[in-house]
């Protein structure tokens, strides 16, 4: 595919935003991270050259690589995986803008220490299991609040800016919105927090018509 294909390609994914977007308001800005996890460094050079500047990975050593091969060009780059304990500090070493899954109080204590022994801040989502699935991660509804708070309070290194989830893994459109709503419910009683990061590349249309302000789209944006 040319740069010229790509870019009409793209300006589709745009309009789907553009879209929903505008279901909720006129003022409803959304942030789009193109998810490159299957995509070469190459690849994501065409999008960046086509404008898109947000990028992200879910997998430490993949960032890490790609983040080296393209260290020449400004790209905001994402850790949106789950993240084991023995690699906080590689990650730390490239530095993300954001980390999309802060998935649990032992990780954001250990998080916390690994920061303050470099007198670092990371800005962070607290990952929510609203679908309540034993294969995701994250807290569960109930205790979200609670565990953001806690972190907000214990954690000073650990700049929460807000929430993620990942949609019901199911065909029913009812129990997908319902996991987005439970998650946009929780945001909403978020003083600080801007972002609520719902939405992939299979329903990111009703994550944002439920509130999302984040969407995290992979095979859509790189035509895969």
């Amino acid at each position: 595919m040319t740069e010229t294909e790509y870019k009409i390609y793209i300006d589709t994914v745009v309009r789907r935003v553009e879209f929903a977007r505008l279901q909720v308001s006129d003022h409803h800005i959304v942030k789009t991270i193109a998810v490159s996890k299957y995509s070469t460094s190459q690849e994501i050079e065409k999008l960046y050259n086509i404008g898109q500047r947000a990028f992200g990975e879910n997998k430490v050593q993949d960032l890490k690589t790609k983040s080296q091969e393209l260290e020449d060009l400004p790209i905001e780059w994402h850790f949106i995986g789950n993240l084991q304990k023995n690699k906080i500090n590689n990650l730390l070493d490239i530095n993300p803008s954001l980390f999309h899954a802060l998935d649990s109080i032992e990780l954001a204590q250990e998080l916390q220490k690994k920061l303050q022994a470099r007198d670092m801040k990371l800005d962070c989502l607290v990952q929510i299991n609203s679908a309540r699935e034993d294969s995701k991660h994250g807290f569960m509804p109930e205790t979200a609040l609670k565990a953001y708070e806690q972190i907000q309070k214990e954690c000073p290194n650990i700049n929460l800016k807000g929430v993620m989830s990942i949609g019901a893994h199911t065909d029913d459109k009812a129990l997908i919105k319902k996991s987005f709503e439970t998650t946009h419910d929780i945001y909403k009683q978020l003083d600080s927090a801007t972002i609520c990061s719902m939405g992939m590349s299979g329903d990111f249309e009703l994550a944002i018509t439920c509130g999302s302000n984040m969407v995290r789209l992979g095979s859509v944006m790189f035509n895969k």
